[in-house]
C-alpha cells in the first residue's frame, strides 16, 4: 500500500499543478474540452481517494466533481466566483495530500466551509451561449459498463466511433445516430448505444478499444520516475570521474612531454576523455528541467493577486522550454515568485490610473527566458508605473543609506539599484503582498549565491524590466586556472571576457594611476585594475617583471582587470562547497581538486570586486537571510550567534553581522562624545548595551569602575566598528528560523524558537541606527 499511496501522491501533485494553470486559462478562454479534462482529473482523484480510504479528500472532491459536472453539461456558466471556488478546492486537495505525505493521515483541518462554499456555487444558471454540454464523459454511475467501452474516449487519438467506422465494424450513419442520441441526453457511451441498436457486435467493441490503446503512445512505457536523490548521487559520481579523468590526462601529458610515449596509454586516455564527456553531458541532461515547471504556477499567482488588488493583469510567457539544472530551478523558484508578486502589487497600476495615463486598463506582465553565452537569461517586464528615481533618492537620504551629496551625484541607474538595499521600500502602505522593505535584497543575494546577477531598468510611467543571468548548472563548470603567490585559483568562465598580456615597455608604461587607483586603457576605455595578490594578502612569487597578465572580468555589469602572475589553461572543474568556517570569505565561491590532486580555490568574482571597491556594495548583507520576503513567517536556514541579555533573555544575532567577539575590561572604558568607548585596534570603538537600548531589565552597566569583563560583539561596516555589549555569549548555531511573533521594538525582527527556547532575533542595521544614528552616515560619507 505504501507504494500505491506514493504513486497516488506523485500523480495527484502533477495533476494539481496542471489544474492551477488550466482553471485560470479556462476562465479567460472557455472551452468544453478543457472543462472536460478538469472534470476527469478531479474524478480520478476522487475515485482513488475513496479506494484508499481517504474520506475527507473524497468528500471535497465529490462536491467539486458535482459542480464541474454541471459546468460540463452546460447547466452552469463559469464566472470568477466559481473559478475562485474551484481554485480553493485545488488548494484544499493539495493541503490534504501534504498531510498524507507527512504522516499518512488527512490532518485535523475542517473542510466543512469549503464543502458549503462549493455546494452554494452549484446553483442553476443559464448556459453560456454557444456552449454544448460534453456528453461523452463518465460519471459515478457509468465508471464501467458491460460492453467494455472506455470512459476516457475524449483522450484517444481518434474517437471511438471514427475508429469503428475505419475498421469497417459499423457505418457512419449508425455512429451519427448514436452521437445524436448522446446529445439528446442519452447517458450511455457510443459503443453501448451501437451494441444495443444492433449496429456493432460486442466483440468488435473490444477490438476497437484495443486499436485505440495501440494508437495511443504509452507514457508508462516511455518514462520512468527516478528519485532525485539517486540523480544527485549519480551526479556526484560523475564529478569524481571528471576529476579522475583530469588527473589521467595530466599524467599522460607529462609522460608524453618526457618522451615516455605509450601509444596504448594515449589512446586509452583519449577514449576515457570522450566517454566521460558524453556521460557527463547525459547525466546533466537527466537533471535538466524546463523553466516552464516553475512558471506554471504564475498564472494562478497573478490571477489571485490581481483579484486581491483590484487590478487587471495579463501574463505572457515566452521560452517555457528553456532548460536549467534542477538545482538552479529550485534556487530561483522563490526569487522569481517574489518578483512576479512585486510587479503585480507595485508595478502595474489599477485600471483607473492606467486609463488616466492613456494606457489600456489591463496591464501586461511578460516572462521571457532564453540561452545566451552559456547562461540562462530571464526577463520579467511590466508596463506599469516604473520607478520614480527622485523619490528613491529622497527615501535613501531619509533612511541614512546615502548622504545628500552622494544622492545628488548618483546616476539614475545607480539610484534604481538602491531598491536592493535591505529594508529599503518606497511603498506608501504595507500590504499582505509586499511593501515591508524586505525581499528585493534577498532576491538579489539568492541569485548571486548561485553565480548569477540581477540588473534592473525602469522608465517612469512606462514600466520596469528585471534581467537575471544564471548559469546552466552548478556542479561542473568551465573555468580559467590562474596562479598567484605560487598557488592556483579557478575563475568561472561565465565571468571571463578576455585576456590581456603586457610585455616590455607596454608593461612598464601601460598602467596609469588616476586619483590613487590603477587603471589600464583598453581600447580607449579606462579599465580599473585589481591585483589578486594584494586582495588575498599573499606575496608575489619571483617571476617575469617585464610582463603583466590581466584577466578582464565582469561583475555586476561592471568590467575590471584582475592582475595575476600566470595564466594556465581552461578546464572543467567540479565545484566543492567551502566549509561553514570559511563561508565568510567573500573572495571565494568554493574549491576544486586539480589534476595533480591538489586543491584550488574558486574565486568569487563579485566578492573580489566588492572587496577591492571596484563594485560599490550599496546594501548591507548582514541581514540577508534573517528577514522574510513575503508574509512575515518564512523559513531561512542561517548561522546565528546566541547571547544572553538582561535577566536571562536570549538574543540571536546573524553571524554574518559579527566581525569579532571580545572580552574587554571596564577599566579600559573612556568617553567619546558622551558615549562609552574603548581604544580598539588604533580606533575608537563605541560600546552600546543591547539590553539597555532595547529596554530589557537587568542590563549590565557599560561604564568604568570596578574591574569587570564585558562580553562584546564587534560589528563593522566600512572602516567603522561598534561594540554590542551582551551579558553572556552562549553558542553559535545553524538553524531554520521562523519568526512567529513580529516585535514592535525597533531593532528586533521578532521572536522565534531556537534550541527549544524563545529567542529574540536582532535586526543589526536597525539596532545600530537606533543606538548610533551617525554610524551609517559616516560610513557612507567615507
Amino acid at each position: 500500500m505504501d507504494e500505491v499511496v506514493a504513486e497516488f501522491l506523485v500523480e495527484s501533485y502533477e495533476n494539481l499543478d496542471r489544474l492551477d494553470r488550466e482553471l485560470v486559462d479556462l476562465e479567460q478562454n472557455p472551452s468544453a474540452d478543457k472543462l472536460a479534462g478538469i472534470f476527469r482529473t478531479i474524478h480520478t482523484i476522487k475515485g482513488t481517494s475513496g479506494f484508499l480510504g481517504y474520506g475527507k479528500l473524497e468528500a471535497i472532491t465529490h462536491v467539486g466533481e458535482n459542480l464541474l459536472s454541471r459546468l460540463r453539461d452546460g447547466e452552469l456558466a463559469l464566472d470568477a466566483e466559481i473559478t475562485s471556488g474551484l481554485l480553493a478546492l485545488v488548494d484544499g486537495v493539495r493541503r490534504i495530500l501534504a498531510a498524507i505525505e507527512s504522516d499518512g493521515t488527512e490532518g485535523d483541518a475542517d473542510w466543512t466551509a469549503l464543502v458549503e462554499r462549493l455546494s452554494a456555487l452549484n446553483r442553476p444558471a443559464a448556459a453560456p451561449a454557444g456552449t454544448e454540454p460534453v456528453a461523452d464523459e463518465s460519471d459515478d454511475e457509468s465508471d464501467a459498463d458491460e460492453s467494455g467501452a472506455d470512459e476516457s474516449e475524449a483522450d484517444e487519438p481518434l474517437p471511438f466511433g471514427q475508429m469503428a467506422v475505419q475498421a469497417g465494424k459499423t457505418s457512419p450513419a449508425a455512429v451519427e445516430r448514436a452521437v445524436a442520441a448522446q446529445r439528446s441526453g442519452d447517458p450511455r457511451h457510443i459503443g453501448e448505444i451501437l451494441v444495443e441498436a444492433g449496429e456493432l457486435a460486442p466483440g468488435d467493441v473490444v477490438d476497437t478499444l484495443a486499436a485505440q490503446a495501440e494508437a495511443r503512445p504509452s507514457m508508462a512505457d516511455n518514462n520512468i520516475r527516478v528519485d532525485v536523490g539517486q540523480l544527485d548521487k549519480l551526479m556526484n559520481l560523475v564529478g569524481e570521474l571528471v576529476l579522475a579523468r583530469n588527473q589521467i590526462l595530466q599524467f599522460t601529458t607529462i609522460q608524453t612531454g618526457g618522451g615516455l610515449v605509450d601509444a596504448g596509454l594515449v589512446s586509452t586516455s583519449q577514449r576515457l576523455n570522450l566517454i566521460t564527456t558524453e556521460l557527463q553531458a547525459g547525466v546533466m541532461k537527466t537533471r535538466m528541467q524546463p523553466i516552464g515547471n516553475v512558471w506554471s504556477k504564475f498564472p494562478r499567482v497573478v490571477r489571485d493577486l490581481a483579484v486581491t488588488c483590484g487590478k487587471q493583469v495579463r501574463i505572457e510567457m515566452d521560452g517555457r522550454e528553456t532548460e536549467l539544472d534542477k538545482t538552479i530551478i529550485e534556487a530561483i523558484k522563490d526569487p522569481l515568485t517574489h518578483l512576479v508578486r512585486n510587479a503585480v502589487d507595485h508595478g502595474i497600476e489599477n485600471p483607473e490610473a492606467r486609463r488616466a495615463a492613456g494606457k489600456p486598463a489591463e496591464g501586461r506582465l511578460l516572462l521571457r527566458a532564453f540561452h545566451e553565452s552559456g547562461q540562462v537569461n530571464i526577463e520579467i517586464s511590466d508596463d506599469g508605473a516604473g520607478l520614480d528615481v527622485e523619490r528613491i533618492k529622497r527615501k535613501a537620504v531619509e533612511r541614512g543609506i546615502v548622504s545628500l551629496e552622494h544622492a545628488e551625484r548618483m546616476s539614475d541607474r545607480e539610484a534604481t539599484q538602491l531598491i536592493f538595499v535591505a529594508g529599503f521600500s518606497t511603498a506608501q502602505q504595507v500590504t499582505n503582498v509586499s511593501g515591508r522593505g524586505v525581499g528585493m535584497d534577498v532576491v538579489k543575494t539568492h541569485i548571486e549565491k548561485i553565480g548569477g546577477s540581477v540588473d534592473l531598468q525602469s522608465r517612469l510611467g512606462h514600466g520596469t524590466t528585471l534581467r537575471i543571468k544564471i548559469p546552466l548548472t552548478l556542479a561542473i563548470i568551465p573555468a580559467l586556472v590562474v596562479t598567484t603567490g605560487g598557488d592556483r585559483y579557478a575563475i568561472p568562465q561565465v565571468n571571463l571576457l578576455e585576456l590581456v598580456r603586457l610585455d616590455g615597455d607596454q608593461a612598464r608604461s601601460g598602467i596609469e594611476t588616476i586619483q590613487g587607483a590603477r587603471v589600464y586603457r583598453l581600447r580607449g576605455n579606462l579599465l580599473p585594475l585589481v591585483y589578486l595578490h594584494e586582495e588575498l594578502g599573499v606575496e608575489m612569487a619571483s617571476g617575469d617583471d617585464d610582463a603583466i597578465n590581466i584577466v578582464v572580468l565582469q561583475a555586476d555589469d561592471r568590467q575590471f582587470g584582475l592582475v595575476v602572475e600566470g595564466v594556465s589553461d581552461t578546464e572543467e572543474i567540479v565545484v566543492k562547497p567551502l566549509g561553514h568556517q570559511l563561508k565568510g570569505l567573500s573572495a571565494f565561491a568554493g574549491a576544486t581538486i586539480m589534476g595533480d590532486g591538489r586543491v584550488a580555490l574558486i574565486l568569487d568574482v563579485l566578492g573580489v570586486a566588492q572587496q577591492a571597491r571596484v563594485v560599490d556594495e550599496v546594501r548591507d548583507r548582514a541581514l540577508v537571510d534573517s528577514l522574510d520576503e513575503g508574509e512575515g513567517s518564512h523559513a531561512n536556514r542561517q548561522e546565528l550567534l546566541l547571547a544572553e541579555i538582561g535577566d536571562g533573555s536570549r538574543l540571536a544575532i546573524p553571524l554574518r553581522a559579527v566581525d569579532r567577539l571580545e572580552e574587554l575590561s571596564t577599566t579600559l572604558i573612556e568617553r567619546a562624545g558622551g558615549t562609552p568607548a574603548v581604544q580598539y585596534r588604533d580606533r575608537i570603538l563605541p560600546l552600546v548595551s543591547i539590553a539597555k537600548t532595547l529596554g530589557f531589565a537587568g542590563a549590565t552597566p557599560v561604564e568604568s569602575g570596578d574591574e569587570r569583563l564585558l562580553q562584546v560583539v564587534v560589528h563593522s561596516a566600512g572602516d567603522r566598528s561598534i561594540g554590542l555589549v551582551v551579558e553572556r555569549i552562549l553558542d553559535i548555531v545553524e538553524e531554520v528560523v521562523r519568526i512567529q511573533r513580529p516585535s514592535p521594538k525597533p531593532g528586533v525582527v521578532g521572536s522565534a524558537v531556537i534550541q527549544s527556547r524563545v529567542t529574540e532575533v536582532l535586526d543589526v542595521d536597525a539596532f545600530v541606527r537606533l543606538a548610533e544614528p551617525a554610524f551609517f552616515l559616516e560610513t557612507t560619507a567615507a
